[in-house]
């Protein structure tokens, strides 16, 4: 959690918010490709890109 307080504080100072989307959308998608290797759904998740 410490590290999501530091990166914030770091965007927020440094006057680059416009990266907060574009870090949420990297993680949204790795934690669904991680947690589609091992389920039934992969190959339907895998079409889409």
């Amino acid at each position: 959690m410490e590290f999501i307080k530091e990166l914030w504080s770091f965007l927020r100072e440094r006057k680059k918010l416009w990266l907060a989307p574009i870090i949420i959308v990297m993680i949204i998608l790795g934690g669904l490709l991680i947690l589609a290797q091992g389920s039934v759904v992969a190959p339907f998740i895998y079409t889409i890109f």
